[in-house]
């Protein structure tokens, strides 16, 4: 009886220490290049590629280039330069992504991922050539961060692309009023978070801190670009 027990315990105990199957799982903040299939180049910092088996729009992650088409903000100057590079620059070789740590996806189901062009930064190269600035800085997803700002800092120095002209690139975004405004024309025309387009005169109560996407000449012209007078 005690031979045949302890015959059982050695056996248990075998069987206990057998190697078990590895179930690791790749976790978001692999920093692997993922090839990918390019599809479509939408404007600066936006692709669309094939990735498991799925058409998926690629948001670039820390990267922000002036707009092409915004269905508020129009086309923002910049913007289709920004766009013809990007596509130069993607026809060039292998398109590859690679994500972070954080969130794969944002409020529009859109991938976050850096993107490289045959193992190089296409996110630094933007910068470096003045076509886009370092923006949307959401950690943890800032694996990055450091060597795009130096990348930006080079385009700052030289004043290229969105650098040419003061105060245009902010930490806002990109403050088109700085092309627009005339001393003759000073109706700013904002537009809210809701969409809303509004213009306010001089004399109106929120004018001087009021940021313009727009400036006008008169009301008139105001009214036919969409916009409707503050407290009106």
């Amino acid at each position: 009886m005690k031979k045949w027990l302890l015959c059982c315990s050695i056996l248990l105990l075998l069987t206990a220490c057998e190697e078990q199957p590895s179930k690791t799982t790749k976790t978001s903040g692999t920093t692997e290049q993922i090839p990918v299939e390019l599809v479509d180049v939408i404007d600066g910092d936006t692709i669309k590629v094939k990735y498991n088996g799925n058409t998926e729009t690629i948001r670039y992650l820390l990267l922000d280039t002036p707009e092409v088409r915004h269905q508020t903000l129009g086309k923002q100057p910049g913007g289709e330069e920004a766009s013809a590079r990007h596509k130069e620059i993607m026809k060039a070789g292998q398109v590859s992504i690679e994500f972070d740590v954080g969130d794969r996806m944002d409020d529009y189901g859109r991938l976050l991922a850096y993107v490289y062009i045959d193992g190089k930064s296409v996110q630094e190269m933007l910068l470096s050539e003045g076509l886009g600035r370092v923006a949307y800085v959401y950690p943890p997803n800032t694996r990055y961060l450091n060597e795009f700002e130096e990348a930006q800092e080079i385009a700052k120095d030289a004043k290229k692309g969105i650098w040419e002209v003061e105060n245009y690139a902010t930490d806002r975004g990109f403050n088109q009023a700085v092309f627009e405004q005339n001393s003759d024309c000073l109706i700013k025309g904002n537009i809210n978070r809701d969409g809303d387009k509004i213009y306010h005169v001089p004399d109106s109560q929120h004018y001087i801190q009021t940021n313009p996407e727009e400036w006008f000449c008169s009301e008139k012209e105001a009214k036919a670009a969409g916009f409707r007078k503050a407290g009106g």
